[in-house]
């Protein structure tokens, strides 16, 4: 039934696109520290940018939302909610923060992915961390009001142990290195979602887990580009490529394919976004650098730091000030006063 057995590497069947893309993701691992350097400031807005992103994205797939402004105070912790809506945005929030702060530490278990469940449901009226007492069934829903069966998951009393057997599994499989992680991630993903384990909140849950193992394998870039914000904008994908591969799954003979291609093609586009956001950043950081530079070398007499601003219309004012205290320490400007109206005057 799991994906997790002495035919693993059977059901994902590598294609060269699949060994081309497990390439080009080790490769963006690789790069990806470099990424991190060039420009904190940069990545600080990414960051904030792609939590609140993550947090929106992923509750609308589930037709949990709110208002733009909203969820970004309740991201900011900066109001309490209104609403059950609200209430499960600040629960993803919540388990998000988790992750981020402390993936490090988190070793999966039934236990932690209770907890995490029990945080997502925590400030609304339902009591979460418990697995389903009820036989639940995954449906799709169209517009004209039709719902159709697409898989019905095992029974409430096979829970637990599915889910003990699934987290044995991904502890063998990680730990003998036999395959690449970036396999071994999406088949524990779709076995969770197989298994089903609980009432309500199975899709969010297992974005978050996604999120938390790349993490633990090095692939941090959810921290500056929203995977939920991807997956959203491909949606019918989404679903497409789980139910392609879980078909068979009860009776062990399903393929992963599919589904593994989808996620780690949406991991591939966040690496890609990520690059080219922080390199069009750090060009154009380059060129107003070179502006204020030029800016201060054709100054005539004394001059403030408004002055060179004015001159160099595109940059900011912190940059115009940290150029400036860099030339000091070099010895090629000198300060003649204090604070925002201070004079400066190039020496020789």
């Amino acid at each position: 039934m799991l994906s997790f057995d002495q035919q693993f590497e059977a059901r994902i069947p590598l294609s060269h696109g699949l060994v081309r893309t497990l390439t080009t993701l080790h490769e963006f691992r690789g790069k990806e520290q470099l990424f991190r350097q060039q420009t904190p400031q940069v990545l600080e807005a990414l960051r904030q940018s792609a939590v609140i992103q993550s947090v929106e994205s992923s509750n609308r797939i589930e037709g949990v939302v709110a208002k733009r402004g909203r969820v970004k105070e309740i991201v900011a912790a900066k109001s309490e909610p209104r609403d059950r809506s609200e209430a499960e945005i600040a629960g993803y929030r919540d388990v998000l923060d988790t992750i981020h702060g402390g993936h490090e530490d988190i070793r999966l278990s039934n236990g932690v992915v209770k907890q995490f469940h029990r945080m997502l449901f925590e400030k609304t009226p339902d009591r979460g961390g418990m697995w389903k007492a009820d036989a639940n069934r995954i449906e799709r829903k169209y517009a004209d009001g039709q719902t159709e069966i697409r898989f019905e998951p095992p029974p409430p009393h096979l829970t637990d142990s599915l889910m003990t057997e699934l987290h044995q599994g991904l502890k063998r499989s990680l730990q003998d290195r036999r395959c690449d992680p970036l396999l071994i991630i999406p088949a524990y993903i779709l076995d969770f979602l197989c298994i089903h384990p609980f009432r309500d909140g199975n899709g969010r849950m297992a974005r978050l887990l996604t999120l938390l193992l790349l993490y633990q394998q090095g692939f941090g870039v959810g921290r500056f580009i929203s995977l939920e914000k991807i997956i959203e904008g491909s949606k019918e994908t989404y679903y497409e490529t789980l139910h392609a591969s879980s078909q068979g799954w009860r009776d062990g003979d399903h393929t992963l394919r599919p589904w593994t291609e989808y996620l780690l093609g949406t991991l591939v586009d966040a690496y890609r976004q990520f690059q080219d956001r922080v390199e069009k950043t750090t060009t154009m950081r380059g060129a107003k650098t070179r502006l204020i530079h030029a800016a201060i070398d054709a100054a005539l007499g004394d001059f403030t730091g408004q002055e060179i601003l004015a001159k160099c219309p595109t940059a900011s004012l912190d940059l115009v000030r940290q150029i400036l205290k860099q030339r000091k320490a070099l010895g090629e400007i000198e300060s003649l006063g204090r604070g925002r109206s201070a004079k400066w005057r190039r020496i020789g």
